[in-house]
């Protein structure tokens, strides 16, 4: 199925056709979920993990902002913040099982008799996890871990409506949103203008591309472009938020006009932003928009917020496929993250 089995031989591009299907996979992980311990009196969460099993916290807490009344933080870090106590419920979200950061902070939350529960495929993580007999979540193998997203999101939702923190509208729109991408996937894998993914593509392969979005809304949404681009395309990319550039980074686009006009600018927005951020947006459009190379705005369809960010995501993930194809880059191996692992092994 993969007309650029040359430049892809490890098929990222099945991967991402496949994002709607995980989705309905991941949501029939989600309803086996079984907890064996008990999770009281939980004053806040915490989702601790790096790179691709990190975007799915970063997406549930964007998703639940509207319905949670308890602070969910996601932690990138070898350690813990400081507060985390036996009130804390921490998931510990590792594809591989074996993140050295996620694999530390686990102990951290054990030594402070935090609730655990994890999400891996196995490995040291899993291992740990029932050697101390906490939950445990398993998730297909076989996938990059940026490429497995809708494994390190479900089962997140999952988690939150089992323990009553959320209704079952976000885990149903999410599977509305895979019956939709279902639909509209054979147009983004489409090599043509009139796929969106492929335009944008066309448009900012040979730019470092700026994407900007609403704070707690299309954000994670910019986050996730801008780290697939990096991944997939071996490009640079940046993301910042609104209204908070309109403070300090929009006067940056003063300077250095001949590197500016290497820049692009996608301005990724929904229908549930703020009014006044809108406004902000329009207003930004018109001061920086031409002085970069390309500007665009781009929004998609759906019936729900989290129908449209989802849509949005695997779009994203669509654009990163054909800017490495304009870029005859191969979009799987990530050499420089593989080269780093193996500096830090022989300094450890």
């Amino acid at each position: 199925m993969n007309p650029f089995h040359n430049l892809d031989p490890q098929n990222m591009f099945q991967s991402i056709y496949d994002f709607p299907d995980h989705i309905l996979e991941a949501i029939e992980i989600g309803k086996s979920i079984s907890l064996s311990n008990t999770y009281k009196n939980i004053q806040n969460i915490v989702i601790a993990g790096m790179g691709g099993s990190a975007i799915g916290g970063d997406i549930a807490k964007t998703l639940t902002n509207n319905e949670l009344k308890v602070p969910l933080t996601i932690s990138r870090n070898y350690t813990l913040p400081n507060w985390v106590d036996k009130n804390t419920l921490v998931i510990c979200s590792s594809y591989s099982g074996n993140t050295e950061e996620t694999l530390s902070s686990f102990q951290d939350a054990n030594d402070r008799s935090a609730m655990i529960i994890g999400i891996s495929t196995g490995g040291s993580l899993t291992k740990k996890l029932n050697e101390n007999n906490f939950d445990s979540i398993l998730i297909p193998k076989g996938l990059q871990p940026r490429a497995a997203l809708a494994f390190s999101l479900v089962p997140i939702l999952f988690l939150l409506k089992k323990l009553d923190f959320i209704s079952l509208d976000i885990i149903n729109d999410a599977e509305s949103a895979a019956i939709l991408l279902k639909n509209m996937r054979d147009k983004y894998s489409g090599e043509n203008d009139d796929n969106l993914s492929y335009s944008i593509a066309k448009k900012i392969y040979n730019t470092i591309p700026i994407f900007y979005a609403e704070n707690n809304n299309c954000e994670i949404v910019a986050i996730r472009w801008k780290g697939q681009l990096s991944e997939n395309s071996k490009m640079l990319a940046y993301h910042n938020e609104l209204p908070e550039m309109n403070h300090n980074e929009i006067v940056g686009w003063e300077n250095n006009n001949e590197i500016i006009k290497n820049f692009s600018v996608i301005w990724l927005t929904d229908l549930s932003e703020h009014p006044q951020t809108n406004i902000r947006q329009q207003a930004s459009q018109k001061i920086i928009g031409q002085l970069a190379r390309h500007h665009e705005v781009v929004s998609v369809d759906g019936a729900s917020r989290t129908i449209r960010l989802l849509h949005l995501i695997h779009l994203g993930d669509w654009v990163s496929f054909w800017c490495a194809i304009f870029h005859e880059t191969n979009p799987t191996p990530v050499n420089k993250i593989d080269s780093l692992k193996t500096i830090l092994l022989k300094k450890s």
